[in-house]
């Protein structure tokens, strides 16, 4: 069966350098990924660079950080981020389409369902999806916050069998190697314990980027709990990505789960945004962890947030652990009303395990009876 593949270039990558520009580095991309087409490998781009785009054509020498002026530098770039796309893929013989999202359309499961058959689509066509946030339109509250979440969510929702991170950096390092002499690459990751130790070597983004290794470490975790293989690697030369497409050993390898999540699962643990929390006792969590169980409300202590039916919450330990995220079969009020009595609070078939090592699914409903449950959140 045919490699399916997302990848993901970062703002930095894009602007180039003194000897490449933004046109050579998408000609160069585009000639790697056509290339993937004719060996009969479907791929789909996930790209950043609007904003960045936008504030050059803009003359701006820094990229804004107030909302308006973010989504007003994006208006500006992403048409010519998309032209560069679509003339450089064309050179090939190949067709691009625009795919701009918000964290809303994946966190909504009918509307996240729609993105996948349209991808589907797409790739069944052989045209390459280009996704980016949509910068123009997205609040705070609905912004994934980084392209490295979005390709990861979007690799999910393809069900890729590989992610590959572009960065600016050769691979992972025990430390950062900008300021510990010590630091050495690392090149296979293998599990979600290995992936929670790595964290703290993470530092924030670059000037002109929002993400950084913490981002990309997310990224990884969400993609390989999905069964999704992550490559992060050198972008900056075209020959590391044709080495690594080819099969080499380039970067850092972050193996898949050998328990990966359904798809429904996925999205479940990683595309919602929790409208609120629920904090279990001791015994609720090993019933959970332990037996797969529902969750009732003789085990809920406390709850927070506002959240109605079929909202997605966050169930956490008396210590503050996030253990589980699920939908709620009861409103917040109705939760506090029956706190520590009967009630069923969320039902297993909606609920999955996110504590670091226990990110499995439990339950064991159908995908469209849970569909019908979760509604359009």
């Amino acid at each position: 069966m045919a490699t399916r593949r997302v990848i993901k270039v970062g703002t930095s990558l894009l602007r180039g350098g003194k000897d490449r520009g933004t046109e050579q580095v998408i000609a160069d991309l585009a000639a790697s990924l056509c290339g993937l087409w004719q060996r009969g490998e479907p791929v789909v781009l996930v790209t950043s660079g609007a904003v960045g785009l936008g504030c050059h054509a803009l003359g701006r020498s820094t990229r804004p950080t107030e909302v308006e002026a973010l989504q007003a530098a994006a208006a500006v770039g992403q048409g010519r981020l998309m032209t560069l796309y679509d003339q450089a893929f064309a050179h090939h013989g190949r067709c691009v389409a625009q795919v701009l999202l918000t964290r809303g359309d994946l966190a909504s499961r009918r509307r996240y369902q729609n993105a996948c058959r349209t991808l589907e689509q797409l790739l069944a066509w052989g045209v390459t999806p280009v996704i980016n946030e949509n910068d123009t339109l997205a609040t705070d509250e609905l912004r994934f916050g980084d392209n490295d979440t979005l390709s990861a969510l979007v690799a999910v929702a393809v069900e890729a069998d590989e992610l590959v991170l572009l960065t600016d950096i050769d691979s992972l390092y025990s430390g950062d190697p900008r300021s510990d002499a010590n630091a050495r690459p690392i090149a296979v990751v293998d599990g979600p314990a290995e992936l929670e130790a790595l964290s703290g070597v993470a530092k924030g983004g670059g000037r002109w980027g929002t993400g950084g290794m913490t981002t990309k470490l997310a990224a990884a975790r969400i993609a390989t709990a999905s069964g999704v293989q992550v490559r992060l690697a050198d972008g900056r030369e075209p020959a590391v990505l044709e080495a690594l497409l080819a099969g080499e050993a380039r970067g850092t390898l972050f193996r898949a789960s050998r328990q990966p999540l359904s798809n429904r699962k996925g999205w479940l643990a990683h595309a919602l945004l929790p409208k609120g929390s629920i904090t279990i006792d001791t015994g609720a969590e090993q019933a959970l962890l332990a037996r797969g169980a529902s969750l009732l409300a003789a085990g809920v202590r406390q709850v927070e947030g506002c959240f109605e039916r079929r909202e997605p919450v966050r169930v956490l330990s008396l210590d503050g652990r996030e253990l589980a995220r699920g939908l709620a079969a009861l409103s917040s009020g109705e939760v506090r009303q029956c706190m520590g009595q009967r009630g069923l609070v969320v039902h297993r078939d909606h609920l999955v395990l996110t504590a670091v090592g226990t990110a499995i699914a439990i339950g064991t409903g159908s995908g469209d009876a849970a569909t019908t449950a979760a509604g359009d959140t």
